[in-house]
C-alpha cells in the first residue's frame, strides 16, 4: 500500500512581546527597567475578590493616572447602572443588543419550539412566530454565495422573455404531486398524488423551515412540485419564440429537459433509510472523516446499494473484484429491507469513509447518495451520468472527482484506482477538495438560500397575482409534525429551524455570460478528455 508521510509544524501564535489572553508578559530586563508603575488589568467579576497575588500589566508612569482615571469612571458607570457588566464578557452571535436611554442589555435571540396541542383538540399554528426577520429588505449580505447558485439564472431563463403566465403553471400539473402557494408569508397546499415514500412531506417541510429563517422576506408565489425522479419537461417539445414550457420543479434534470431544479427532501431527512437531516449527516461524516487518516484508508474503490434500480447499477456489479479479474473494486449491495428489520446497524453514512477511493454511480435518476459520498474526503470515481441536481454542476473533474467512463467502468475504475495509488498526493487532494465543497458550500445555511434566491427568482417571473385555490390547505410546522410519530417526527424535531435569521441570504451571483458559460464548460469536457487520454495510454502500455 502506497502512504503519505506529510509533516505538520505548528506556528507560534503567541508573541513573546505581547500580553496573552490572561494579561501575563514574558519579562524583558531591558524593558522593565522604565517600568515604575503596575496596573493590573481585570474583569469586572474579579474586582469582588482581593487583589492579591495578581499578574500585572506593567505601564509606563506617564500613563499610569489616565488608565486608572479611567478605570475609576467605569467602576462608577457600573455601580449607578450606566453601563451593562455583562459588555465585558462578550455578547455571543445568537443575542442581539437592544439599547435604551441609558442602558445597554443584552438578550437571547427567542426561539419557537413545535406547539403541539393535547389530544382532544385541533392542531393549530403558532400566532407568534415573527413575520419578519427584523432586516431591511433592501440590505445586502457581504458575503457571496457559491458559484454553483448562477445556475439558477440558467434553469429560470426559459421564460426570462415571456415571464410565466397562470396558463403554463396549469400546464404543469399533469405530472406534479402538489401546487405550492405561498401568499402573505403562509404557506398552502393542493396535493394531487401521493409521492414514493415521504417525498413530498419532506420537501415541503424544507419549505416550511425557510419562511421560519426568513419570515417576511419571500414573495407571493405559486408553483408546482413532481417528486419523481426522471425531468419530464422535454425541451424538443417547445422550441421557438411562442414556446410555453410549464414551470415544474423537481429534484434533477439533464441537458434535453426545462425542469427546474430543486433541492431533495433528504436534507431534512430521509426516515426510510434512517438518514438524519443533513445539518446533523455533516458533523457525523466529518467525525468519520477524522477517524481513519486518508492515507491508512483501504487502497480500492468501494460502493454500496441497490443495484436493482437500474440497469447501470447493474452494470457496475459486473466490476466486482473476482478471482479471474481484479478491477480493484469492493462492491457492496444494500438490502434496505433487511437493515430496517436489523435497525440500521450496517448503513450509517460516516462509518463508510473507510477507503481512499468511493464510487457515484446513478440511480433510475441521480441518486441522493451523492453528496453522502462526495463528503468523505476520498476521491470520488464518478461513473458520468446524464443528470444533474441543483449543485453538481459547480464541481469539476479532476477537482473535486475524476470522471469514470459509463461505458467501460471496470477498466476506467482500476485505472483511477492505479493512478491514485501511484499519486497518493494528487489523489488525496481531489478527495479533500470535494469534501471542503460539500462541508462549506453546501453546508445548510447555504442549501436555505439556494432555495431563497430560487424562489424570489422564480417570483420575479409571474405574471399573475398568486391566490389561495379553493382546495388548499395553510401548512406550518405544527400541522405537520405534530400529528406525525416515530423517525418521521424525530427528524422533523431535529431540523426544525427554531429561530428566525438575524443574518441576510448570500449575496446572489450574476448569470453567466455566453462566451463564459462555454468556457466553463469547455474547460469540464477538457479535464473529462484528459482522463481518457490517460486511461487509454495505460490500457495500451499493458498489450
Amino acid at each position: 500500500m502506497l502512504g503519505i508521510k506529510k509533516k505538520y509544524h505548528v506556528k507560534q501564535e503567541l508573541d513573546d512581546d505581547k500580553p496573552s489572553i490572561h494579561g501575563r508578559m514574558k519579562r524583558n530586563n531591558n524593558n522593565n527597567q522604565n517600568h515604575q508603575t503596575g496596573f493590573c488589568l481585570m474583569s469586572m467579576l474579579e474586582l469582588q475578590k482581593p487583589i492579591i497575588n495578581t499578574p500585572c500589566w506593567p505601564v509606563k508612569k506617564a500613563a499610569a493616572s489616565t488608565i486608572i482615571a479611567v478605570f475609576l469612571i467605569t467602576v462608577l458607570m457600573v455601580t449607578v447602572g450606566w453601563l451593562d457588566i455583562s459588555f465585558f464578557s462578550g455578547v455571543s452571535s445568537y443575542q442581539n443588543m437592544v439599547v435604551g436611554s441609558k442602558s445597554t442589555t443584552a438578550r437571547h435571540k427567542p426561539e419557537f419550539p413545535l406547539e403541539c396541542s393535547t389530544e382532544n383538540q385541533t392542531q393549530t399554528c403558532r400566532k407568534d412566530y415573527p413575520t419578519t426577520t427584523g432586516i431591511p429588505p433592501m440590505n445586502t449580505s457581504k458575503v457571496e454565495c457559491p458559484s454553483f447558485f448562477r445556475w439558477i439564472h440558467e434553469d429560470l431563463r426559459h421564460w426570462k422573455q415571456t415571464g410565466i403566465s397562470r396558463d403554463m403553471i396549469e400546464g404543469a400539473r399533469k405530472t406534479a404531486h402538489f401546487r405550492l402557494v405561498i401568499v402573505k408569508g403562509k404557506a398552502y397546499v393542493e396535493k394531487y398524488r401521493n409521492s414514493i415514500q415521504t417525498r413530498d412531506k419532506f420537501t415541503l417541510w424544507g419549505i416550511l423551515q425557510l419562511l421560519r429563517m426568513y419570515p417576511g422576506r419571500l414573495p407571493d408565489l405559486e408553483l408546482m412540485f413532481d417528486c419523481d425522479d426522471r425531468p419530464v419537461v422535454r425541451s424538443r417539445d417547445f422550441q421557438g419564440p411562442n414556446a410555453r414550457p410549464p414551470p415544474l420543479f423537481r429534484y434533477c434534470a439533464d441537458e434535453w429537459s426545462l425542469d427546474i431544479v430543486f433541492p431533495d427532501w433528504s436534507f431534512w431527512g430521509w426516515p426510510e433509510t434512517n438518514i438524519r437531516p443533513w445539518r446533523n449527516v455533516l458533523k457525523e461524516i466529518k467525525k468519520g472523516n477524522e477517524r481513519r487518516k486518508w492515507k491508512e484508508r483501504v487502497p480500492y474503490a468501494y460502493w454500496r446499494g441497490n443495484p436493482s434500480v437500474a440497469p447501470a447499477r447493474k452494470d457496475l456489479m459486473k466490476c466486482n473484484a473476482t478471482d479471474k479479474n481484479n478491477w480493484n473494486t469492493l462492491l457492496y449491495v444494500q438490502d434496505w429491507d433487511r437493515e430496517s428489520k436489523q435497525g440500521f446497524k450496517h448503513s450509517n453514512v460516516e462509518d463508510q469513509c473507510s477507503h481512499r477511493y468511493k464510487i457515484y454511480t446513478e440511480g433510475w435518476a441521480w441518486s441522493v447518495s451523492e453528496k453522502y459520498i462526495l463528503a468523505c474526503d476520498s476521491m470520488t470515481l464518478y461513473v458520468r451520468s446524464r443528470f444533474y441536481d441543483f449543485f453538481i454542476r459547480g464541481m469539476l473533474p479532476l477537482q473535486h472527482y475524476w470522471p469514470i467512463s459509463e461505458n467501460t467502468k471496470c477498466k476506467s475504475l482500476k485505472f483511477a484506482v492505479e493512478w491514485g495509488n501511484l499519486h497518493p498526493r494528487k489523489a488525496q487532494a481531489i478527495g479533500e477538495a470535494a469534501g471542503k465543497f460539500i462541508h462549506e458550500d453546501l453546508k445548510m445555511d447555504n442549501v436555505y438560500d439556494y432555495i431563497f434566491h430560487l424562489l424570489n427568482e422564480y417570483a420575479k417571473l409571474l405574471k399573475f397575482e398568486p391566490t389561495v385555490p379553493p382546495g388548499a390547505v395553510e401548512l406550518c410546522s405544527e400541522t405537520m409534525a405534530c400529528p406525525t410519530t416515530g423517525t418521521w417526527k424525530k427528524f422533523m424535531v431535529e431540523s426544525l429551524v427554531m429561530s428566525a435569521s438575524d443574518v441576510t441570504a448570500c449575496r446572489m451571483p450574476p448569470p453567466y455570460e455566453p462566451q463564459e458559460l462555454r468556457d466553463f464548460l469547455e474547460t469540464k469536457a477538457n479535464s473529462t478528455r484528459q482522463v481518457e487520454m490517460w486511461e487509454d495510454q495505460y490500457w495500451l502500455s499493458l498489450y
